[in-house]
């Protein structure tokens, strides 16, 4: 369907990537992997049109519709949620217009016979062609199908875009991607601003209703269960898996290990060959032989061993000084904005070493619950107790965004660190991937996945006793995660996890509180437990409906 031919792409003197080839065809679902730096959005940009190769082409059937989400949105605040949303079908209403505009103009005109009256005549028929040729769609229904999946309330429809958040202005962008029906639907990290319910509503339109999709994201889960095709990015190449990922994660493993003992088997026969060569280098009788030799190490095609990222984040939180027995106590909490009751009559008991996850939609009052905690709000009626000798780490969602981008990354741990913590800094920036001129550079020129790890060095500095990480996963890659993750599990302290990231849950929280319909539910299973009962519960409410 679409096909990519021979691209390359340079950067002042650096080859990202050389004559790669593939096609994408039709209801092909990819996940294009590769560590950060690999080249993934770039590529992404290129078939999406909105970036040009150095040498290369995309080549698509005429008509072939692309829709490309990008990971940072530049949004215009000129219109409601509804209509910001309706413009999915701008191409079309802007059809029916001209369609309009043409008739009411043949209606009005005398001049039969002109030139230009027939002009218009074939334009109205070619584009009345066109219009009625697209199946009829009730576009509003549409428009709030797509907006309800995506988590929007319909008392959100008419207000304006300006009043939500860069979260909630990417998922308006996702339902005019989906509304557009694209051919392909480019996405770069889709789910780094939606809550579980809203990812597997897109997971089941990707998989069941979408076309042709090629995905970059750092959500295991999301990716395996959407994708039957793995195309990975690394050192200028690609190779192409009809595997989803955990599958590929297998093959990529077997590939590199027939590299490595194709690239010494052929290190060995170099070897051999040179020593002939200078052993008998000036021997008459060998001439032949030796020069033979010298020509076929010339024409000799070397093995390359793919990179392995080696990178490694090396995480332990500090001992926990002792808490006593319930770190968090909440009776009957109720808690509003004005008339907006975020949540009524909530109750929770968090143990010492409880390890707990707060789930539910986006503003059901998950943020709002550790405020209370942190004391940074306060409540109507019900109590909140912080247990004895509870020392907070608290990482906010918006955490890295909150750095100051004119220090340098060894500046900003610098100006917060203590005592003999002073000297160990670039043991620490280097322990998370920070080295050599890394720590010279300034906040602003971090990747979203570089400040995120420097915010955690931040929370690391002081020993706690009750982590409250909130969406800690946006940016990192897997590899990453997965660290953080096997750090969390070791933590002697309590843990309160706000994250939409199943995989990273899985096996790390060991009971679950909901947020949702103003009220706090306490689920004792884990996350798999918890999202196998929600799906039963949501196939119960299918059939009562």
């Amino acid at each position: 369907m679409i096909s990519v031919d021979a691209l390359s792409v340079q950067f002042g003197g650096t080859t990202l990537f050389s004559d790669v080839s593939f096609s994408i065809n039709e209801n092909d679902k990819i996940a294009l992997m590769g560590k950060n730096g690999a080249g993934k959005s770039t590529l992404l940009k290129i078939i999406a049109g909105a970036n040009k190769p150095t040498s290369g082409a995309i080549s698509a059937p005429k008509g072939t519709v692309i829709a490309y989400l990008p990971q940072h949105l530049l949004t215009q605040d000129d219109a409601t949620v509804f209509e910001e949303a309706s413009k999915a079908f701008s191409a079309v209403f802007k059809m029916k217009a001209e369609i309009d505009a043409i008739n009411e103009e043949l209606t009005v005109r005398t001049d039969y016979e002109s030139d230009d009256y027939y002009k218009l005549i074939e334009k109205v028929s070619e584009l009345s062609e066109k219009f009625y040729s697209i199946e009829e769609v009730n576009y509003e229904a549409e428009v709030e199908k797509a907006l309800i999946g995506m988590g929007f309330l319909r008392e959100d429809f008419n207000k304006p875009t300006s009043e939500f958040s860069g979260g909630w202005r990417m998922r308006i962008e996702l339902a005019k991607i989906l509304l557009q029906k694209p051919d392909l639907i480019l996405l770069d990290e889709p789910t780094n601003h939606l809550d579980i319910e809203s990812i597997q509503w897109l997971e089941d339109f990707l998989v069941n209703s979408a076309k042709a999709v090629m995905v970059i994201s750092h959500d295991r889960a999301f990716v395996d269960n959407i994708t039957t095709r793995t195309i990975e990015v690394t050192m200028g190449r690609i190779y192409d898996y009809k595997a989803k990922y955990s599958h590929y994660l297998e093959l990529r493993k077997d590939r590199r290990a027939h590299q490595q003992k194709a690239y010494e088997e052929q290190q060995k026969f170099i070897a051999e060959n040179q020593a002939f060569i200078e052993r008998f280098r000036g021997t008459f009788s060998k001439t032949e032989q030796v020069q033979s030799r010298v020509r076929m190490l010339e024409k000799l095609v070397l093995v390359e061993v793919d990179e392995l990222d080696t990178s490694a984040l090396r995480l332990k939180f500090p001992p926990a000084p002792r808490s006593g027995q319930y770190p968090v106590i909440v009776k009957e909490l109720d808690k509003s904005y004005g008339d907006h009751v975020v949540f009524k009559n909530a109750s929770m008991v968090i143990e010492r070493g409880q390890k707990v996850a707060f789930v539910g939609k986006n503003g059901e009052g998950k943020s709002t619950m550790i405020k209370a905690i942190m004391q940074e709000i306060g409540h109507e009626g019900g109590t909140l107790e912080i247990g004895h000798n509870v020392k907070i780490g608290y990482f906010a969602q918006n955490q890295a965004a909150l750095l100051d981008g004119e220090l340098t990354v060894f500046d900003t741990i610098d100006r917060i660190a203590e005592g003999d913590i002073r000297t160990q800094i670039k043991t620490i920036l280097g322990a998370f991937m920070f080295s050599g001129d890394d720590t010279t550079k300034k906040v602003k020129v971090l990747s979203g996945g570089e400040r995120t790890r420097l915010a955690m060095v931040k929370l690391l500095l002081e020993p706690v006793n009750l982590l409250i990480l909130d969406e800690p996963t946006n940016h990192l890659d897997m590899k990453t995660k997965d660290i953080i993750k096997e750090a969390l599990k070791a933590f002697d302290g309590t843990l309160i996890l706000v994250s939409h990231d199943r995989d990273f849950l899985d096996g790390l929280a060991t009971k679950v509180f909901e947020f949702g319909n103003k009220r706090v539910k306490e689920h004792f299973e884990d996350i798999k437990g918890f999202l196998e009962m929600k799906k039963m519960e949501n196939l119960r409410e299918i059939e009562r409906k």
